[in-house]
């Protein structure tokens, strides 16, 4: 027996699993100290009544033999489908059902999505990065090239057409800079992924968080996007899900390579791999996307929008440079006085009692900067801004 010696070339320790075990030893000399979290983008807020009733209304019909429901189909049920393919529909943007994939979230999916896909495949991701997606194609063994994301470009780098890639990754608004691309930046992802024969990964995970109408929520609002492209959603931050775990994969009929659609190969790896999300969970993710549920989560979607706005004003005031939180949950931060973001994270936590993410964590050209989110509670967020502010006068 020999392991997957890929496995080696990772680093030892997951980003923030190193920032937990930093902050336990400093709660452990300090006890009595108030300590902040906005470091990890886990949402405080509980789940919306009306998710909470469907849940219980489904559990309830567990209970019950003539309502009992065993497996289901492991691309989701159709009550859901429909769902989701309603909300694209409000977008203008047309679905069939069986493009749609339910999941336990986009997490899992866009790393499964690459059982699909040749280890041969180039790959190529943002600078810095979601750690996910460089990670689960160093397990699988692929080459991976890093496009430049930087202060000068916004940290939305743009296709070089000298680069040669297979697969290409996409966040926006993007996980950890908060950047959003628009729609003219994000068509030329398109037309290179087309013109390249390449497939765009399009992690979509915080398109609600998006208030500016002339940013593109979906890649599917660009032209040409359903023949390269597949998109991952979650209703993690969306709806409070990060607990309950539910989100959803759109591979497109179109999407075709070497005579293969990439829509059947995904259905053949769920029916496989995967036995479908509980039926009392795709109940409480259907309501989410009825009218009420709609107007529940965006209730809870502008508490963070406020949480970030307290914030950027903050960075605005200290004279910091930042991008994200105007239609993100994230700020990526550039850090005061030159520091490196492992140096901004100890004076956070050690000074002010206060947790973020290094920059470094997300890659080389995250050094000397750093990752808030919004996802906290009001008065801790105003609380942690007027440490740092403070601090920095």
């Amino acid at each position: 027996m020999k392991i997957n010696e890929n496995y080696r070339k990772l680093e030892e320790s997951y980003l923030f699993s190193t920032i937990a075990h930093k902050v336990a030893a400093f709660q452990e000399k300090n006890p009595n100290k108030k300590v902040i979290r906005m470091g990890i983008g886990d949402v405080t807020l509980p789940l919306c009544p009306v998710v909470v009733t469907a849940m219980r209304d489904a559990a309830a019909e567990m209970g019950r033999k003539e309502s009992f429901h065993g497996y289901g189909p492991e691309q989701g049920y159709p009550f859901l489908k429909e769902a989701v393919q309603h909300y694209y529909f409000s977008r203008n943007i047309q679905l069939n059902e069986h493009e749609i994939f339910i999941s336990d979230g986009a997490k899992s999916d866009v790393g499964n999505i690459l059982d699909i896909l040749s280890t041969d495949n180039t790959v190529l991701v943002p600078n810095p990065v979601y750690p996910v997606y460089v990670d689960t194609n160093i397990m699988a063994g692929r080459k991976i090239l890093y496009m430049d994301a930087n202060r000068d470009n916004g940290f939305l780098p743009l296709p070089d057409e000298k680069v040669e890639a297979d697969i290409i990754y996409l966040c926006s608004p993007n996980n950890p800079t908060g950047a959003v691309y628009n729609k003219e930046q994000l068509q030329q992802w398109v037309d290179y992924a087309l013109s390249k024969k390449a497939l765009i990964l399009f992690d979509a995970a915080y398109e609600a968080f998006i208030k500016d109408s002339t940013l593109p929520r979906s890649i599917f609002e660009l032209e040409g996007a359903k023949r390269c492209a597949i998109e991952f959603c979650s209703l993690s931050k969306t709806a409070g899900f990060t607990g309950t775990r539910c989100g959803y994969t759109v591979v497109p009929e179109a999407l075709e390579f070497d005579g293969v659609k990439l829509n059947g190969l995904w259905l053949r790896r769920q029916t496989t791999k995967f036995n479908g999300v509980p039926y009392v969970i795709q109940r409480a993710a259907a309501a989410v996307f009825s009218e009420e549920g709609q107007r529940q989560v965006k209730e809870n979607l502008q508490y963070y929008a406020d949480n970030a706005k307290i914030m950027t004003d903050a960075m605005k005031g200290a004279g910091l440079w930042f991008t994200g939180g105007e239609n993100s949950p994230y700020i990526w931060m550039q850090c005061p006085n030159g520091m490196g973001s492992w140096e901004f994270f100890d004076l956070l936590l050690n000074e002010l009692n206060v947790v973020g993410t290094p920059g470094e964590g997300f890659g080389e050209n995250g050094k000397g900067y750093f990752r808030l989110t919004a996802f906290g509670d009001r008065r801790d967020t105003i609380e942690a801004m007027d440490r740092l502010t403070g601090y920095l006068k």
